[in-house]
C-alpha cells in the first residue's frame, strides 16, 4: 500500500504496525474522522488523514518516503524537537551564574536541541484509548549533559486523536537540576494533500500583533515589532502567496509570531490555515506564547515524499507552537527555565473542519 493512501483502519484501540529499523509504527483514529500514524523515531507524526468537504480523506502531513533520510534534510519532518525548539545563539547560555555550551550545527548555533536532538531518539510508546480519545503516550529520558544541557530530564508526549476531529499534543517534563525546556512538534502541512503541489493558495490567519525580527542567521535582534504595515500582518486571513509577495517577506517566513495574549496556561487560538481547493480548515490552539511559522522556502527537491513527489519550496507549512527563539539570552522574553520540583507542561490542539 502506498504510504500516501488512506490506511485500512476502522477505529478501535491504536494498532501497532510491523516495526522497522527506524522503530515502532502506530496507527489510530476514529471512523469517518481523523486517522494518524506516529513513529517512535523522534516521536514523529508521520501521517494524518483528514476528510475534505466531500468526506474524502487525504494525508495532509509531509514525510520522507525513506525514513533513513531523517538523518539529513528531512530529520525534523513531523518530529518532536527539543530540549530546546528553535535557535540558541552560538549554543551558549547562562543559568544561575553558570555558563553552558551546547552542541551546535554548521551555522554555529544550537538548532532544535543540537546535533543529536530528541528528533534522533527512539522513544518508548504505549497506547491510550477512551471513548473520546485514542493515540499513543511517548516517553524519553534525556541524561544530564545531553547536548550540553544540564540535568536529567524525563519527557512525556501524548499524541491523541479526538472523536470531534482534533489532534492533541500534550507535553510534560521534570528535571533534577535547573535546565531549559521548550518542546514542539515540527510537522509540515499541506491541506490539499501531501505531494499535491505547494501551499501558496492556502489562506492563513495568525492571532499575533507582534513578531520577532531576525538577522541573517535567523537569530533574534532588537525588540519584538508590530506587524502593522509589514509582511507579517496576518491578523486577517490572507492567501499565503499574496503574503509572501509583500515587501520584506524575503524568501518566505521562518519567524516567531508573538501570540496575543500570552503569559498563562490557557488554551487559545494561535492561527487558522484553510485550503479553499479542498475545504479543509485547521485551527491551531495552544498554551504556548509563540508560533514559529516556516513556509519551507529552502526545500529544493532533494527530499522525496511519501507519494514519490520531490518536496520543493512551499510544499508545506510548519506551524510550531513554542517559546521564543534564543529566549535564554533575552531576559524580556518568557522564561524556558525548568527547576526541580516543578513540571513543564504544554498543550497544542489542531482542530479540523471543512468550509465551502
Amino acid at each position: 500500500m502506498p504510504l500516501s493512501t488512506h490506511p485500512p483502519f476502522t477505529g478501535g484501540p491504536p494498532v501497532r504496525l510491523p516495526s522497522t529499523d527506524s522503530g515502532q509504527r502506530w496507527i489510530f483514529g476514529f471512523p469517518d474522522g481523523l486517522t494518524a500514524e506516529v513513529h517512535t523515531l523522534g516521536a514523529r507524526l508521520h501521517g494524518l488523514w483528514v476528510p475534505d468537504r466531500h468526506g474524502d480523506p487525504a494525508d495532509v502531513v509531509l514525510a520522507p518516503r525513506d525514513l533513513a533520510r531523517t538523518a539529513d534534510a528531512a530529520r525534523y519532518f513531523g518530529s518532536t524537537v527539543g530540549r530546546y525548539a528553535n535557535r540558541i545563539a552560538r549554543g551558549r547560555f547562562s543559568l544561575d551564574g553558570t555558563a553552558y555550551r551546547l552542541a551546535t550545527q554548521e551555522s554555529g548555533h544550537c538548532l532544535h536541541g543540537g546535533t543529536e536532538g530528541f528528533d534522533t531518539r527512539l522513544w518508548e510508546a504505549e497506547s491510550v484509548h477512551t471513548p473520546e480519545w485514542t493515540g499513543v503516550l511517548l516517553h524519553l529520558r534525556s541524561p544530564d549533559g545531553d547536548q550540553g544541557f544540564p540535568g536529567n530530564l524525563d519527557v512525556t508526549v501524548s499524541c491523541l486523536v479526538g472523536r470531534d476531529n482534533e489532534l492533541s499534543f500534550s507535553y510534560a517534563a521534570v528535571t533534577d537540576a535547573p535546565t531549559l525546556v521548550n518542546l514542539t512538534n515540527h510537522a509540515y502541512f499541506n491541506l490539499e494533500g501531501e505531494g499535491e503541489g505547494d501551499i501558496l493558495d492556502h489562506e492563513l490567519a495568525v492571532d499575533a500583533d507582534h513578531y520577532t525580527p531576525v538577522d541573517g542567521d535567523l537569530i533574534p535582534h532588537g525588540d519584538h515589532r508590530s506587524v502593522a504595515g509589514t509582511a507579517f500582518d496576518l491578523r486577517r486571513p490572507l492567501r499565503i502567496g499574496e503574503a509572501l509577495a509583500r515587501p520584506g517577506a524575503g524568501g518566505g517566513y521562518d519567524h516567531n509570531f508573538v501570540l496575543s495574549p500570552h503569559g498563562d496556561e490557557t488554551l487559545r487560538r494561535a492561527a487558522v490555515l484553510h485550503a479553499p481547493a479542498t475545504g479543509r480548515r485547521m485551527e491551531v490552539l495552544t498554551t504556548e506564547p509563540g508560533l514559529q511559522i516556516y513556509t519551507a522556502g529552502q526545500f529544493d527537491g532533494s527530499v522525496l515524499g511519501k507519494s514519490g513527489t520531490p518536496y520543493r519550496a512551499g510544499a508545506g507549512i510548519a506551524l510550531e507552537t513554542q517559546h521564543f527563539p534564543d529566549s535564554p539570552n533575552r531576559p524580556g522574553d518568557p522564561s524556558a527555565v525548568l527547576r526541580p520540583g516543578d513540571e513543564y507542561r504544554s498543550r497544542t490542539v489542531l482542530r479540523f473542519s471543512t468550509r465551502g
